[in-house]
C-alpha cells in the first residue's frame, strides 16, 4: 500500500542515523565548528597560522577563511586553546635571609592566555617555563633580604616578583594576573623553637611592663584623689569656725537669751563629753561650799556670820546642774 504507515519506521530511523553522520563530516570538513566560552580555536595550514576564531557559538569557517577551510583537515591543524584564568600555587620555594637564616617561601599566581598563536608556537611548556620563571623571580627577588622585609613587606614583593615575569610571560602569550606571596616559614626547627621562647619571654616582659604602668597609673589617682579630698576637707574645717562664729554673732544680736541657752546647752555637752563627776540635785536645793581649807570649822554665831561672803558661796542648782 503507497499510504502504509509501517513504510515509513525504517525511513524515519534511517533519518535519524543519518543526521549525525552528515553533521560530523560537515564539521570534519570544517563547514561550521563550535566556539565554547573562554576558548579560542587556531586554523594552520601548510603549517602556516590561517586564522583564529574567538568568538561563542556557531561558527563557519568558510565565512572568515574561504574555500581554504575545507582543506584544513587534510593539510592543516585545528587547535582549541583555552582562555580560562588558571591558578597555580608553588610551595617550598627555598631562599636565605641576610642573617643567612633557611626559609621556605610560597608563591600563588594566576596566569591567562592571551595571545593563543603564542601560547602554541613560541614556547613548547608554556606553562612549565612560567612556573620555572616565577619561580627564579621570586628567589632572586627574596634572597639575602632582611628578615623583617621577608615577614612584613609581602605586598611589596609580590609587585616586584610580578613585575619582573610580566615580559617573559607576555612573549609565552601568557598574561600574568594576581602574584601574592602567601606562606613565609622557617626550615631549621630548632631556629622555630628559639623564636617561639623569645616571643614569648617578650609577651611575658610586655605584659608585666603594661601590668606595672597600669598599677602605678592607679596608685597615681589614688594619691592624688586622697590629697584632693584632705585638702578639701581642711578648707571646709578651716571654714566651721568662722562660719559658726558669724551665725552666733548674728543670734546675739538678735535675741541674747537665745545664745545664753545656746551656750549652756554647748557647755553642758562638753561637760557630758569629759567624763567628770557630776552631782544631780533637786532644783529646789541650796548647798553652801566651803571655800576654805578642809579641816573642822566653827559654826556661825549669828545669821549674818552665815551669809557671809567671805568664809562661804552660795551655788544655784539650775536644772539638776551643778554650777
Amino acid at each position: 500500500m503507497p499510504n502504509d504507515p509501517i513504510g515509513f519506521i525504517p525511513a524515519f530511523f534511517a533519518g535519524l542515523l543519518a543526521i549525525p553522520i552528515l553533521l560530523g563530516i560537515a564539521r570534519l570538513l570544517s563547514l561550521y565548528t563550535v566556539v565554547n566560552e573562554q576558548e579560542a580555536v587556531v586554523y594552520t595550514f601548510l603549517g602556516k597560522v590561517m586564522g583564529i576564531l574567538d568568538e561563542p557559538g556557531l561558527q563557519f569557517p568558510l565565512v572568515h577563511f574561504g574555500p581554504k577551510a575545507i582543506l584544513v583537515p587534510l593539510f592543516g591543524t585545528r587547535q582549541p586553546v583555552s582562555m580560562r584564568i588558571r591558578q597555580r600555587y608553588l610551595r617550598n620555594q627555598l631562599v636565605n635571609s641576610e642573617e643567612g637564616t633557611p626559609m621556605s617561601v610560597g608563591v600563588w599566581y594566576e596566569m591567562q592566555v592571551s595571545d593563543p598563536v603564542a601560547y602554541l608556537f613560541n614556547n613548547a611548556d608554556p606553562e612549565g617555563s612560567l612556573e620555572a620563571n616565577v619561580a627564579s623571580a621570586t628567589i632572586s627577588t627574596l634572597s639575602n633580604l632582611e628578615m623583617d622585609k621577608l615577614l612584613e613587606d609581602r605586598h611589596q614583593l609580590s609587585r616586584k616578583v610580578r613585575t619582573t615575569v610580566s615580559p617573559l610571560s607576555e612573549k609565552w602569550g601568557f598574561r600574568l594576573g594576581s602574584v601574592y606571596i602567601r606562606k613565609v616559614a622557617f626550615t631549621d626547627r630548632e631556629m622555630v623553637d628559639n623564636i617561639t621562647d623569645k616571643v614569648v619571654k617578650r609577651l611575658v616582659q610586655v605584659t608585666s611592663a603594661m601590668k606595672q604602668d597600669g598599677d602605678n597609673r592607679v596608685g597615681l589617682i589614688k594619691s592624688q584623689t586622697a590629697y584632693k579630698v584632705s585638702e578639701q576637707l581642711a578648707q571646709a574645717a578651716a571654714t566651721r569656725p568662722a562660719v559658726v562664729g558669724e551665725t552666733l554673732n548674728e543670734i546675739a544680736a538678735d535675741d541674747p537669751e537665745v545664745l545664753d541657752a545656746l551656750m549652756q546647752v554647748l557647755e553642758a555637752e562638753k561637760l557630758i563629753a569629759s567624763g567628770a563627776e557630776v552631782d544631780v540635785l533637786p532644783a529646789e536645793a541650796q548647798v553652801l561650799v566651803s571655800l576654805s581649807s578642809p579641816g573642822p570649822q566653827p559654826a556661825p554665831s549669828t545669821p549674818a556670820d552665815a551669809a557671809a561672803p567671805s568664809r562661804f558661796a552660795r551655788f544655784q542648782i539650775d536644772e539638776g546642774v551643778l554650777r
